[in-house]
């Protein structure tokens, strides 16, 4: 465990309410900058420490954010449930990959999937999802979308949600609403599983996992209040979140970049 300051104990938690604030806010896309907050910001410089305690944080804070959607009867648990089952396997697999690359190729390849992620998301910011009924009750994309999703999810030790609820809407034909909450449990499941495998090896920082978590929390909770108010003023807020990926990708590749020049 790292010896933090009181100030950088302070940040961490300030670092969880950012990431819990867009995700409520927007609703996805918020634990990409998990990472380079705690490297970065908190000044945490280990990347695969840094990865498995965020994969952590993002992990638990899935598992609440479930429950709500549960709840409300938004979860399709037989389609959720199989796709987790092989995101997790493929979310050790990716996380076995990741702690055996090198941590400054492991941030440079994570910064070109934030520009990658912030592209796709302007793309389709404006679509209208497609309502798809007669979901099929198997249906081996699942399984093979699930896999892939994990492979990433564990090597990069992120959430995934940016790619799980599209592959959700692919592979199960889920509406929108019923993805975005069914893809909470795989989530969940895969940051998880990826800090499982990281925390065997001593990388997972339990403390700054508390405290990322707790900020989230209460980020979560006032980033949805929120959007609830913000109503139409949210596309704009999509559209600044998408340039701040972009923003804080070009810092990563000039930060980690610079190590090789």
């Amino acid at each position: 465990m790292i010896a933090l300051t009181f100030s950088q104990d302070i940040d961490c938690i300030l670092a969880g309410v950012i990431v819990g604030f867009s995700l409520g806010l927007i609703g996805g896309g918020g634990s990409i900058l998990a990472v380079p907050l705690l490297l970065y910001w908190v000044g945490v410089h280990d990347p695969h420490l840094v990865i498995g305690t965020t994969a952590l944080a993002v992990g638990i804070n899935a598992f609440i954010n479930l429950i709500p959607h549960a709840r409300a009867g938004n979860v399709r648990w037989a389609v959720a449930i199989r796709f987790t089952i092989a995101g997790i396997i493929g979310a050790f697999a990716g996380a076995e990959l990741g702690k055996a690359i090198n941590g400054k190729y492991l941030l440079i390849l994570f910064a070109l999937l934030m520009l990658w992620i912030a592209v796709s998301m302007y793309r389709t910011r404006e679509k209208q999802p497609v309502v798809h009924k007669n979901i099929p009750k198997h249906h081996a994309w699942v399984y093979f979308y699930g896999g892939g999703t994990g492979v990433l999810s564990g090597f990069f030790g992120i959430g995934g949600g940016f790619l799980i609820v599209p592959a959700l809407m692919r592979s199960a034909r889920l509406p929108i609403l019923n993805a975005v909450a069914s893809s909470l449990l795989a989530v969940g499941a895969l940051g998880t599983a990826t800090a499982i495998s990281y925390s065997l090896e001593g990388l997972v920082d339990w403390r700054i996992a508390a405290e990322y978590i707790a900020g989230g929390i209460l980020g979560g909770w006032l980033g949805a209040l929120s959007a609830d108010k913000l109503g139409q003023r949210k596309a704009a807020l999509n559209d600044i979140f998408i340039g701040a990926i972009v923003l804080v990708a070009i810092y990563m590749l000039y930060r980690e970049m610079g190590y090789f020049i």
